[in-house]
């Protein structure tokens, strides 16, 4: 026989205060409706839980037995529901980001600073990853959304532009000359020329550019990532194209030199990832607010 919680929580209430009138009143029932219920607890179960009195009802031996079981049972279903309107009111829980390096200090990093003073009790796992490689994760159910370079396509994840990006050639200070005027892109070869690594969805954005243009990129140096590419700039091993947004202060202090490109690379966006159908928590919702 198949008994409704609803039934035990009757149980509990009555034994609990000792009184059908009382137990009534707590649950927000009619006394009649306690009463039934306990009889159809009784009958399912075998045998009587309570002995009626005049001052109100008292468990027998079985009963008292089985209060213990249904106290831990009640006391468990408090506690899940204290937990879950803590985490609806982020009180606790935890949020589980994918993101690349670059986009972790350079984006990431400000807007975890502002969401952890505002809800220092949040767990944060960040795992850093490429866009191809946080997508996947994503799908695997193992972060609660992603922060990717855009253009990113995948049928089964909502992509939501969030910050540009421009992306500019820049060089270190002896090629400061080539600031001057635009560089045509197919000048470039008379050049050396450092880029990330195949793969990625930069240089694939690159890479699509350059061929709209008539171009071919042909790097001579391959690094696996933005800072990298910036520092090998620095030190006067070539040119690179990087995001304006992430050498502001290179190009400040003169560590490196912005060069005009013809035609100029079209602005791209960081992207918020997350799957199609599936509901993010009340602490990943609520710092998905705090990004732009």
């Amino acid at each position: 026989m198949e008994f409704s919680l609803e039934w035990y929580r009757v149980f509990y209430w009555t034994a609990k205060l000792g009184s059908l009138t009382k137990a009534a009143e707590q649950l927000h029932i009619t006394q009649p409706a306690v009463s039934h219920t306990l009889k159809q607890l009784e009958a399912g179960l075998g045998g009587p839980l309570f002995f009626r009195t005049a001052k109100g009802v008292t468990l027998t031996g079985e009963g008292e037995m089985l209060f213990r079981y249904i106290e831990q049972g009640m006391q468990l279903i408090d506690l899940g529901e204290r937990k879950l309107a803590e985490m609806h009111n982020l009180e606790c829980g935890e949020i589980s980001i994918g993101a690349s390096d670059t986009l972790c200090r350079h984006f990431l990093l400000p807007q975890l600073e502002r969401f952890h003073r505002r809800y220092p009790d949040i767990r944060i796992k960040v795992t850093n990853r490429t866009t191809p490689e946080t997508l996947a994760l994503l799908k695997e159910g193992r972060i609660d959304f992603g922060l990717v370079n855009l253009p990113a396509d995948d049928p089964k994840v909502d992509f939501r532009p969030s910050a540009s990006l421009q992306e500019c050639l820049v060089g270190g200070p002896a090629y400061a000359e080539l600031a001057g005027s635009p560089l045509p892109i197919n000048d470039l070869r008379r050049y050396p020329l450092l880029l990330l690594e195949s793969g990625g969805s930069t240089r694939r954005f690159l890479d699509d550019y350059a061929l709209a243009c008539g171009a071919h990129l042909a790097p001579e140096f391959e690094l696996g990532s933005l800072d990298l590419l910036a520092q090998f700039a620095q030190s006067g091993f070539g040119l690179t194209i990087i995001a304006r947004e992430y050498v502001t202060d290179q190009l400040a202090s003169g560590l490196l030199v912005e060069i005009p490109l013809h035609p100029p690379i079209p602005a791209r966006h960081i992207g918020i990832a997350t799957l199609k159908g599936v509901p993010l928590s009340s602490a990943a919702s609520r710092f998905l607010e705090f990004l732009p």
